[in-house]
């Protein structure tokens, strides 16, 4: 008997309904124009921002590292895996973001596993957007707090749902003062702890800073508003508003000015950093905090020292120089105008991340293989990433984009456009 039996039928629904991923293969290094299945391709579908993925500066300080540092850290943070460059990260990102302190992890992904857990637990409540990341909603389920869905983007139903559960903790409360105490359970038996007696009252609000399917902002500062009326603790995940939002790409908290107000800011070094990493910054009673309770600081290896190397020169340049990023925008205002003069519904973005949304899945995987066939690398995004019916092409711009490549691109997608109706 095939014990696996139910994966080769989940397999065959999938590849039915059009929502079989196709996963390429790229050879070689990120850039413009890329490598993929043996086709050269206008590649705009990365999260390259910046161009920093195969930067000069950065391969020249990761391959530094390695003579110094070699090529691996074989420890843990905690134990012999801190070498100076995870420091030296770490006190120039404190710096970059505004900061007091930051902690950094693997990846953005073991940073949301770290810190939510850590903060909150059972008999607690998580406020989380309803299009939050996947690793926001993994580290919340984690933590055994409660979670509580507000309307994406929507500062008054956030609200709404704090008042709702002060109101029914009010409730809990007083039920409690009246209700006689409970006997001793009886032998070989354990007394129930009831829902009521668990509560600690802690509330804690989290959202993407930028959404990575839609590129459009979380409205921060109602949402800080109204975690600071209520005495919650706010966390940002800011992965793909780094590099991108606020002056020379400090995020989302510069970009609303709202520094000192954000109480906890989660970072990604995997996107418009280029390399790979995670952290945390905010205060440093914070950091020092998930130094002792974040699972995979304490539980997994250090980032190697070359990717941490080549961290600290893309925080060097954006430090530097804005020119990277004001380029990035450039290139971001002319892409979406000829879309939407085309015709195409870019929904609501307000960022590089452009949906150039179908709604059928298998139309959406269809316009990527003609996108594909005439020399353009841009993949479908189906359920479950979006929606059923949402589904879409999400295009990802770059600063290393040229405006001679962007409007041949955009000729292109006219054409498949048309041919498949999604344009009159």
């Amino acid at each position: 008997m095939d014990k696996l039996h139910f994966i080769t039928e989940e397999l065959g629904k999938l590849r039915e309904t059009g929502l079989l991923v196709h996963i390429r293969t790229i050879e070689g290094p990120q850039g413009s124009w890329i490598t993929v299945d043996g086709k050269k391709v206008f590649n705009l579908c990365s999260n390259n921002y910046l161009g920093f993925a195969n930067n000069p500066q950065l391969k020249s300080a990761a391959q530094k590292a390695i003579e110094d540092y070699g090529v691996g850290p074989a420890a843990v943070r905690t134990i012999a895996g801190t070498t100076t460059l995870h420091k030296e990260l770490e006190r120039k990102l404190a710096f970059f973001k505004g900061t007091e302190s930051t902690v950094s992890f693997q990846s953005g992904f073991c940073a949301n596993l770290a810190v939510i857990p850590a903060i909150v637990g059972e008999g607690d409540v998580v406020f989380s957007d309803e299009l939050n990341h996947a690793s926001i909603i993994d580290g919340c389920r984690l933590s055994k707090a409660r979670i509580v869905r507000y309307e994406h983007c929507n500062p008054q139903d956030l609200q709404s749902k704090i008042s709702d559960e002060i109101r029914m903790n009010q409730r809990l409360t007083k039920e409690a003062e009246n209700t006689p105490p409970q006997s001793p359970p009886s032998q070989g038996g354990e007394r129930k702890v009831s829902h009521n007696e668990k509560r600690t009252g802690r509330f804690l609000v989290i959202t993407d800073g930028v959404f990575s399917m839609e590129g459009d902002i979380a409205p921060l500062p109602e949402i800080v508003d109204i975690a600071e009326n209520f005495g919650a603790i706010t966390m940002v995940d800011d992965a793909h508003g780094e590099g991108v939002l606020g002056r020379g790409g400090r995020g989302i908290a510069d970009h609303f000015n709202l520094h000192g107000r954000v109480d906890i800011e989660v970072g990604t070094m995997s996107k418009a950093f280029g390399v790979v990493g995670g952290y945390i910054a905010g205060s440093k009673k914070l950091t020092d905090f998930l130094a002792q309770k974040g699972r995979p600081f304490l539980f997994s290896s250090a980032v190697t020292a070359p990717d941490v190397a080549a961290c600290i020169a893309a925080v060097d340049t954006l430090t530097a120089s804005d020119s990277l990023v004001r380029q990035l925008w450039e290139n971001t205002a002319f892409f979406q105008e000829k879309m939407r003069q085309a015709g195409f519904n870019l929904g609501n973005t307000k960022t590089p991340i452009t949906p150039v949304m179908i709604g059928d899945a298998k139309i959406a995987k269809d316009f990527s293989q003609r996108l594909f066939e005439d020399g353009i690398f841009a993949q479908a995004i189906g359920y479950p990433t979006v929606p059923l019916d949402h589904a879409r092409i999400r295009v990802m711009l770059s600063a290393t984009h040229t405006r001679e490549d962007l409007t041949w691109a955009i000729e292109r997608f006219k054409k498949i456009g048309k041919f498949l109706g999604i344009l009159p």
